[in-house]
């Protein structure tokens, strides 16, 4: 099983709020890895669930790491790091 990781800043002005969160979530749960996401050097917490991914409080200029573990694990962090750069 191969692992992944990716870290990337946030740009929109108003971070990773609910509609975010929930579809970055969504494509965590759905992507049939095991996903965690953490803010600078916090402590992972798992991507599937939106409650867990917002109580990070992710803000403008924060660093997040996607970790992936799981077939296909590179393009899966790939596309997770899209999301949440997207979603500006």
């Amino acid at each position: 099983m191969a692992t992944a990781q990716r870290s990337t800043i946030i740009t929109d002005p108003v971070g990773i709020h609910a509609r975010p969160a929930s579809e970055f979530s969504q494509a965590a749960a759905s992507s049939g890895c095991k996903v965690t996401i953490a803010k600078g050097d916090g402590a992972p917490v798992e991507a599937g669930s939106i409650l867990m991914v917002m109580s990070l409080g992710i803000a403008k200029g924060d660093q997040v790491t996607v970790t992936v573990d799981g077939d296909d694990a590179g393009s899966v962090a790939d596309a997770l790091v899209a999301k949440l750069t997207q979603a500006e």
